[in-house]
């Protein structure tokens, strides 16, 4: 289970032009290919990708450059960043 707090707004999901490692993901207008518009969720949110899940991502590549609480901080900022674009 992860310790990182998500309050399901759908903003990263809705953003993934903004990162070239998620184009992959991208339906063509910046919005992940899983996204689903009505519930505003991930449709395929137990089988999401490694890339898609934060802790899973700090233990399989962070683990040793930075801590836990460092790695949700930086994801945390990003989130921040993405709400505040959608304000304007």
């Amino acid at each position: 289970m992860s310790n990182f707090f998500c309050d399901q707004c759908g903003l990263c999901c809705k953003n993934l032009s903004k990162s070239s490692l998620y184009s992959d993901l991208d339906r063509g207008d910046g919005v992940c290919i899983h996204f689903d518009e009505e519930s505003n969720l991930c449709g395929i949110y137990e089988e999401r990708p490694l890339k898609c899940r934060i802790d899973d991502m700090y233990n399989h590549f962070y683990k040793s450059t930075m801590t836990i609480e460092e790695f949700h901080q930086l994801n945390y900022e990003a989130c921040n960043i993405l709400k505040k674009e959608e304000r304007l």
